[in-house]
């Protein structure tokens, strides 16, 4: 079974669109606390695609 993007946490409203949710963040740290609230409530896994993007995975 494939992966599977739930959220999408960024800073950049510039270069990021698509299917998942898409959060925008003000701050490097409103993006950290975010990513850590929805990596609990959706059952996944962070991960830093850019040092302004985070993507939130489900691994099956």
């Amino acid at each position: 079974m494939p992966s599977e993007i739930l959220a999408v946490i960024t800073m950049d409203r510039e270069r990021i669109a698509g299917g998942a949710p898409i959060f925008f963040c003000a701050d490097h740290q409103e993006m950290q606390q975010i990513a850590f609230t929805l990596e609990k409530i959706l059952d996944g896994m962070v991960h830093e695609v850019t040092a302004d993007s985070l993507i939130i995975v489900r691994h099956k």
